[in-house]
């Protein structure tokens, strides 16, 4: 099926629930399934262990809940949530598959130890066989939204058995330029830019058009609204990731919590010292839910979806149960007066950074 017919099919999702991201070409859903969460252990970033069956089975039920695109990384369980991603969507229809973002530049090499911190490159040689290790993984020919997971610092490195040496950060302009070229090459669709700023997208956008950003934001992280407002006004499509940071705003975390020593939540000062207030403003956000007849959750996805220049919001899920907690966000619309209502609680609790309102 060519790329045309494929966005003329409803993909999983009723059409008239889409938005456009940017000027990609490509309709999207509101919401899209996040695959961090599902990658298993022994890295860096893990959310702890994870049975692959129901990582599965969780990507083919937010497919046949009308989400269509998923969100990964190959830094994710080092290439193993793309795997998973592959073999959830390969017998699918064309028609039925969803769009497939992926990321590039945390890089574990050669020697790396697998639970320490990836190493932020963007050599060329380096991204070029990332791409084609993403390609493989997911099993296509192409992705639909490849992007800079984070700007190049440059770093020590051992690569390709060239034994170990150290790399200057890569230029973003020429960074970006491989970005492009990998665009005009057939190998991507769209290329974005993943925790950016406002800075560096002026510097990538005089170089190539920067199709879609992907920066944090959540009721709790409130702090790329200047990025977000400059996407909007550059016909740039933005999907934040974390919209219930990592889990605080779905309503069902708790004081009392322990978490596993391998979930990397346990060392984050938002699950420690700064708990008290994100709870208590999930608490306020409770009144709202329940007038909507909704969950929490969907309240704090709804509110990520209000904001101006947001085109949908990554949402993880380690079940189908997970993914039954949040799906009703796509239909839901919150009003001016519960925006305020949000607005005067972060305000009160004193939750999070950034503005309240936009």
């Amino acid at each position: 099926m060519t790329t045309a017919a494929r966005d003329n099919s409803v993909q999983g999702a009723d059409r008239a629930n889409t938005r456009p991201l940017g000027d990609t070409g490509m309709a999207i859903t509101p919401l899209g399934l996040g695959t961090w969460v599902i990658a298993g252990s022994g890295w860096e970033y893990s959310w702890g262990a994870t049975d692959d069956a129901e990582s599965i089975a969780a990507i083919r039920h937010a497919v046949d809940s009308g989400l269509n695109w998923l969100d990964t990384a190959p830094a994710y369980g080092l290439g193993h949530a793309e795997t998973l991603v592959g073999r959830a969507i390969s017998d699918l229809p064309e028609a039925d598959r969803p769009y497939l973002f992926t990321k590039t530049g945390l890089i574990w090499e050669e020697g790396d130890d697998r639970t320490g911190p990836p190493r932020r490159i963007m050599r060329p040689e380096v991204i070029r066989a990332e791409l084609e290790s993403s390609l493989r993984r997911l099993r296509v020919d192409h992705i639909d939204l490849y992007q800079v997971h984070w700007p190049d610092t440059g770093a020590v490195f051992v690569y390709g058995g060239e034994g170990e040496g150290v790399a200057e950060p890569t230029p973003l302009e020429e960074y970006w330029q491989l970005m492009a070229d990998f665009k005009k090459e057939g190998k991507v669709r769209a290329i974005g830019l993943s925790n950016h700023s406002v800075a560096e997208l002026l510097r990538a956008e005089a170089v190539a058009h920067v199709d879609a950003i992907q920066p944090p934001f959540s009721a709790i992280n409130r702090g790329s609204a200047p990025e977000i407002a400059w996407a909007k006004a550059h016909s740039t499509g933005v999907i934040a990731y974390s919209p219930m940071h990592s889990g605080l705003l779905t309503g069902a975390f708790t004081a009392d919590r322990v978490l596993a020593a391998d979930d990397w939540r346990s060392g984050s000062a938002d699950f420690t010292t700064g708990l008290p207030a994100n709870l208590a403003l999930v608490d306020a956000l409770r009144p709202i839910a329940t007038r909507h007849g909704v969950t929490v959750a969907e309240v704090a996805l709804a509110w990520v979806n209000a904001w101006p220049g947001i085109t949908g919001a990554i949402v993880g899920a380690r079940s189908t149960t997970q993914i039954d907690g949040w799906t009703g966000a796509l239909a839901l619309e919150l009003t001016s007066a519960d925006l305020d209502e949000i607005a005067t609680a972060i305000t009160t609790t004193g939750a999070g950074t950034g503005p309240s309102r936009a």
